[in-house]
């Protein structure tokens, strides 16, 4: 499947790219790009742009000198760091601990991505890091942390693996009973380890439910776009930690 730009609305895109799997299986990755004030742009996530999408974001970018920042906002996604820093060489790239320790050839800016500096330099974005979990687990194959960016001007949510949906069609979904949303399947080997680490998670996730409710566009890594009525997203959210959330109280009482 061809990499492919998604207009959302209200100068918010997102791309939905190609990851392989062993050279044969494309589970997708993705990156969005967001329009700021006088005409700034930034990146959520890094990605390689060719073809079509590179042509039509360079066209949006001013050939890419618009480019004003680039966060990367799971520490496990590194893979196209250096050619987003080859492409918008002018742009302040942002990361976390990860990202400058296995990259430490990039010219970091010295905040963390994930800090209240970072977002306060952004504020036609929210921000916000999951409670009870690592954000960056020593377990380098635990995948469930991410920074959620939600862009309120589109109604967009971009977030890499802690939530997730279904590439499947309607008609499937409904026929295999597949969520509308789920959680990362590391999650519970995420949790920090601390009594109430679960009941905190399931409390940020109700914060999300709440405070972000009028998302449409859920934009998530490996899968695809979930787009939502209104009142929906938070419904969905909301069934499926019912779901987990014995399990996730269970484990670190």
């Amino acid at each position: 499947m061809a990499d492919k730009i998604i207009d959302l609305g209200s100068g918010f895109w997102n791309v939905r790219g190609t990851l392989r799997v062993a050279a044969i299986v494309n589970v997708g990755t993705q990156c969005s790009l967001v329009r700021l004030a006088k005409d700034r742009f930034i990146f959520l996530d890094s990605y390689t742009l060719s073809g079509d999408v590179r042509d039509k974001i360079m066209a949006l970018t001013d050939q890419g000198r618009q480019v004003a920042a680039v966060l990367n906002v799971h520490p496990f996604h590194t893979l196209h760091v250096a050619q987003m820093a080859e492409d918008f060489p002018q742009a302040a790239f942002y990361g976390s601990a990860r990202h400058k320790r296995k990259l430490p050839d990039i010219d970091w800016q010295d905040a963390l991505v994930e800090s209240d500096e970072v977002a306060a330099l952004f504020p036609e974005l929210a921000f916000s890091l999951p409670s009870g979990i690592d954000y960056l687990s020593d377990n380098e194959s635990v995948h469930a942390g991410s920074l959620l960016v939600y862009h309120p001007a589109s109604r967009s949510l971009h977030v890499d693996d802690t939530f997730m949906v279904s590439p499947l069609p309607g008609i499937l979904e409904w026929m295999l009973r597949v969520p509308r949303i789920a959680f990362h399947p590391t999650l519970k080997k995420a949790l920090q380890d601390r009594p109430d680490a679960g009941r905190d998670f399931c409390d940020w996730v109700e914060n999300i439910a709440e405070d972000w409710g009028q998302t449409r566009n859920l934009c998530a890594a490996h899968s695809d776009i979930r787009r939502f009525d209104a009142g929906d997203f938070s419904k969905a959210l909301r069934d499926q930690l019912s779901k987990i959330r014995p399990t996730l109280m269970a484990a670190t009482s």
